[in-house]
């Protein structure tokens, strides 16, 4: 199955999972803040603006009515703090708007009277308006927005949006602190999957569960080179134990036997037997391969000719002369030779007898996929998907001929040591069809 573009894996899934954690961590310390910070700030808000109308009353107070205009005057020429007489025709906004305003504008009264006046704007000019008296005088005291300014929303949000930067940057280093075992693990793996039961990984590492892990991983990596080592050993064995009477046989049936029928029924059983044994190999074979550049239409030449008689088989192909795939040489024209072996037994024609067989290819991207297609009566389509198993030889049209029933098998293993894959179907008009989609050479 092709590998999808994206992934939620085990690393994208702890980058997201830390990240979630981490960023709900920071909006609730920044809105914890927030409310802490939010009274004490309030109230020192308050206490400056108290401090300043208290100061303007007790100056104003000591003066006399002209110093007071005077000092009223001089004071109103002010930038940021400003008294001037309070008028019954002033139209004013109330001060508090949300919480923090609410907070001051209560503060303020606690220190200054019921009676004061906390104002947003008067006569729509913006600011801290604050009204005192001063026996029966009204006063306002103007404070610029600078004096009560908070914290800024661009501000604010430009902090928060570096703490969730950092929050991601460290999110994505934890996440691949953490996968990198697994990362290595999978690596490994794959490498025994291909073959390379040599694969090791590090049995140092600090942290003990992947440091266990691992050893155990190259514990059964051994195991299974072991195994491996034993069985073509074993199969090495029986292949020179079984041939060995084989050849006997065989000698002395073509010497004592008499008839010549029988003579030839029992070189052909011999041949059969021997054949069998080469299925099993073929299927036990290790799955070290070297891959590089191969010609397609010259191996397809070389293993039809194996062929020869034309009343049973007759092979076509259409590949182009200069078609190349990243293959082994070996491993493909063992491939070949039992789709053709397979098309000779069970793809002959209901009427001609003749295993019609038609080898074409197509490129698609990196990939070209060879299409080796017979006429013969095809395959029930529930039992497609397991043509490829180990000694499964289809329906009844298909078995008339004795076989091991390891051709196909051989077949989807050997490209999958290639890197390839094996898709069997039934042509539309008759016929099995086996498509090989293996790397194309640059």
């Amino acid at each position: 199955m092709p590998r999808a573009s994206f992934a939620f894996n085990v690393f994208w899934r702890t980058f997201v999972l830390l990240a979630l954690l981490l960023a709900g961590g920071i909006a609730a310390w920044v809105q914890t803040l927030r409310a802490l910070d939010l009274e004490p700030r309030a109230v020192h808000e308050a206490a400056q603006i108290a401090s300043l109308v208290n100061l303007s009353r007790a100056a104003l107070r000591q003066a006399d009515g002209i110093t007071r205009v005077s000092l009223i005057k001089s004071m109103d020429s002010a930038e940021s703090v400003r008294v001037r007489p309070r008028e019954p025709t002033d139209l004013w906004e109330p001060y508090e708007m949300d919480r923090f305003t609410r907070l001051v504008g209560r503060e303020l009264r606690s220190i200054l009277g019921a009676d004061a006046v906390v104002a947003r704007s008067v006569n729509k000019q913006p600011g801290l308006w604050v009204g005192f008296l001063i026996d029966r005088d009204s006063y306002w005291l103007y404070t610029s927005p600078a004096h009560t300014a908070t914290l800024s929303t661009d501000t604010l949000v430009s902090w928060i949006g570096i703490a969730l930067l950092a929050t991601l940057l460290g999110s994505a280093a934890i996440a691949s602190l953490i996968n990198k075992p697994l990362k290595q693990l999978s690596f490994a793996a794959s490498r025994i999957r291909e073959g390379d039961l040599d694969s090791r990984l590090d049995e140092s590492t600090l942290t003990s569960e992947i440091r266990e892990v691992n050893m155990g991983f190259n514990r059964m990596a051994r195991e299974l080179a072991k195994v491996e080592e034993d069985r073509a050993v074993m199969l090495a064995g029986i292949s020179h134990d079984l041939r060995t009477p084989l050849a006997r046989l065989r000698l002395e049936a073509e010497m004592s036997v008499v008839d010549e029928d029988a003579r030839q029924n029992m070189a052909e059983d011999i041949a059969q037997l021997d054949a069998i044994i080469d299925k099993f190999m073929d299927y036990a074979r290790p799955g070290n391969t070297t891959l590089q550049p191969v010609l397609v239409s010259r191996l397809i030449d070389r293993e039809a000719a194996v062929f020869r008689d034309g009343s049973q088989i007759r092979i076509t192909s259409r590949v182009a002369i200069d078609l190349k795939v990243l293959a082994d040489e070996t491993e493909l024209g063992r491939v070949f030779l039992n789709l053709f072996e397979n098309a000779r037994r069970y793809g002959r024609g209901t009427d001609s007898g003749v295993a019609e067989v038609t080898v074409s290819y197509a490129r698609t991207g990196p990939w070209v996929i060879i299409t080796v297609r017979d006429r013969g009566p095809g395959v029930v389509p529930e039992k497609l998907g397991q043509l490829t198993t180990p000694f499964f030889r289809g329906d009844a049209a298909r078995t008339a001929a004795t076989g091991a029933g390891l051709g196909l098998a051989i077949v989807d293993k050997a490209l999958q040591r290639m890197g390839g894959t094996l898709e069997l179907a039934n042509a539309p008009d008759g016929g099995l069809v086996a498509h090989l989609r293996l790397k194309r050479t640059l």
